[in-house]
């Protein structure tokens, strides 16, 4: 082969081999400067539907964003595959109540049936136990703010409302996520045609600002940067409560509750047990129980050493009697 034609094939081999090796060296510099201005948080309500979510899904994945779903308790019961698809794609998934309705107009014993019946089917669904609560409407008071602590729940509102509920066009969609500043969360829904043909553009716009979708830290309730690992939230270790009926007779049942610990290992956990009806407790064992003022919501702890291996679970047991309600008890789980 002629010289010069091997030193041609040499230094075009050598250029490949340099553009090659810019482009791994350059890529993590690149992307970290596409998010220089900081993060916000895409957030959609209401779903899981089985008219959009998987379009929704579809949408972000082709934008290479990440959301968090505040989804409804009857919709995850009714929809636990979509619900898994949620958190499979990489995104957060949190409660928004189990019926949407206007929670400040309830009692303290129903807002917590309310929640803790949608912290159950979500865990049950998708193996994440929410640490995130966004009230229906944006509706809080103490009360709520109370019952959302006690089930270990940071609540967030938005600091841009879409107004695709009010039959906003993708293009005003589109506009309203320009006003999103550093941290902050925009309120969409898992409803419309119209949202799922803004993500491209939201997106692209974002990125011209240099944002980035983000999560939203469950300390802090803003935007910041994804955690790396899938549908989970960050922070402190988790837990999850499952229950079962072990035995029934005319007038009461037994049931059991199954504690299990996350990927991290728990010093402690907190379980909550919300009846129904005339429900009442009249036994248990392997827990310390307490109750509120309803005698409807019972609090139980660990009656000795409540630390779990990552994976390990415990469970502690109670007898309800029914009182001519049948209804299975909504179990949660939170760590101290």
């Amino acid at each position: 082969m002629p010289r010069s034609r091997t030193t041609s094939l040499v230094t075009a081999a050598l250029a490949v081999a340099s553009a090659a090796l810019a482009v791994v060296t350059t890529g993590p510099a690149t992307a970290a400067a596409a998010c220089e201005n900081g993060y916000v948080a895409l957030t959609y309500d209401d779903g899981p539907n089985p008219s959009t979510t998987q379009a929704l899904l579809t949408a972000l994945r082709n934008a290479n964003a990440r959301a968090t779903f505040f989804n409804t308790g009857q919709r995850v019961q009714q929809n636990p595959a979509l619900a898994r698809a949620q958190v499979t794609a990489g995104h957060w998934v949190a409660n928004h109540s189990w019926s949407h309705p206007h929670l400040t107009q309830l009692s303290a014993a129903q807002m917590n049936q309310e929640l803790s019946q949608t912290q159950t089917a979500i865990a049950q669904a998708t193996g994440v136990t929410p640490r995130l609560f966004r009230p229906p409407y944006g509706e809080t008071n103490g009360t709520l703010q109370s019952v959302e602590a006690q089930l270990g729940l940071r609540e967030i509102i938005w600091t841009v409302d879409s107004q695709d509920w009010n039959n906003a066009s993708t293009a005003q969609i589109v506009a309203a996520a320009n006003s999103l500043q550093p941290g902050g969360i925009i309120l969409m829904h898992d409803a419309y045609q119209t949202t799922i043909n803004a993500v491209p553009q939201i997106v692209a716009n974002l990125a011209a600002r240099g944002l980035c979708p983000g999560m939203i830290s469950p300390s802090t309730g803003r935007a910041v940067a994804p955690d790396g690992n899938g549908g989970t939230d960050p922070g402190p270790a988790s837990c999850t409560a499952t229950y079962a009926e072990t035995q029934r007779w005319g007038d009461r049942f037994n049931g059991q509750v199954t504690i299990r610990a996350g990927s991290a290992a728990i010093t402690s956990w907190t379980s909550t047990v919300t009846l129904s009806g005339g429900q009442r407790v009249s036994t248990t064992w392997n827990g310390s129980p307490t109750w509120d003022s309803s005698g409807t919501v019972m609090t139980m702890r660990p009656n000795g050493n409540g630390a779990l291996a990552p994976g390990a679970s415990t469970s502690f047991g109670f007898t309800v009697m029914a009182n001519g309600t049948w209804t299975a008890p909504a179990v949660t789980c939170r760590t101290p």
